[in-house]
């Protein structure tokens, strides 16, 4: 697909200078991949967003029992987790945590059977995006060191207790309108790429 092509998938609510921007941005991928990942532009929000970075979610990684809060990215649709929306059902904020990326790399180093130039090669792959399980996030300074979130790490967490007061001292970032859309496009492929090919035949054939 020509990067043209792409102009008919873009969100259509955009201003010509947000659509101009996005469009300049998905041109110059993966040579961007930087803080034009992040908008300073929705920071006073009391908002949850699809892809913000939360402070203090608690996280479980089965089958280890411990709970502990740790920094984590936000899978939800924001319409579905945004309070306003009355449901006749409690809805869940889904979530998978941050993890650090120089830990990552010094985990695979240490315990991985790959030679030292594999995982190298890895980490490049990963800051590129090139990695569909995985997404790679630039370094904020003063807030994120380079970090990654792995798709299938997800938990989830009653969307009603999470305080919207804190939420500005809690949010790392947001994603900007080209961090989103690389954000859902990732997502997207790993969930819903249909490869798997498996006959799926009706029970009435």
């Amino acid at each position: 697909m020509k990067i043209e092509d792409l102009k008919i998938y873009l969100p259509k609510f955009l201003s010509a200078e947000s659509d101009q921007e996005l469009f300049a941005g998905l041109k110059d991928f993966p040579n961007n991949i930087d803080t034009r990942l992040y908008t300073n532009y929705l920071l006073e929000s009391d908002i949850i967003y699809q892809g913000d970075g939360i402070n203090d979610m608690l996280v479980i990684n089965l089958p280890n029992p411990e709970i502990k809060p740790v920094p984590s990215i936000v899978l939800s649709n924001t319409c579905d987790i945004d309070l306003i929306n009355k449901r006749n059902f409690p809805s869940q904020v889904v979530y998978t945590p941050i993890f650090n990326l120089e830990k990552y790399k010094n985990s695979l180093y240490k315990n991985s059977q790959k030679t030292r130039e594999q995982i190298d090669s890895h980490i490049v792959s990963l800051m590129k995006q090139e990695i569909t399980q995985i997404f790679y996030l630039p370094k904020i300074e003063g807030k994120l060191d380079d970090s990654i979130v792995f798709f299938d790490r997800v938990c989830n967490f009653p969307n009603k207790l999470i305080d919207r007061q804190n939420l500005r001292s809690r949010r790392l970032f947001t994603l900007s309108d080209y961090g989103a859309y690389l954000f859902l496009f990732k997502l997207s492929i790993h969930f819903t790429r249909i490869q798997d090919k498996v006959d799926r035949s009706s029970m009435n054939t």
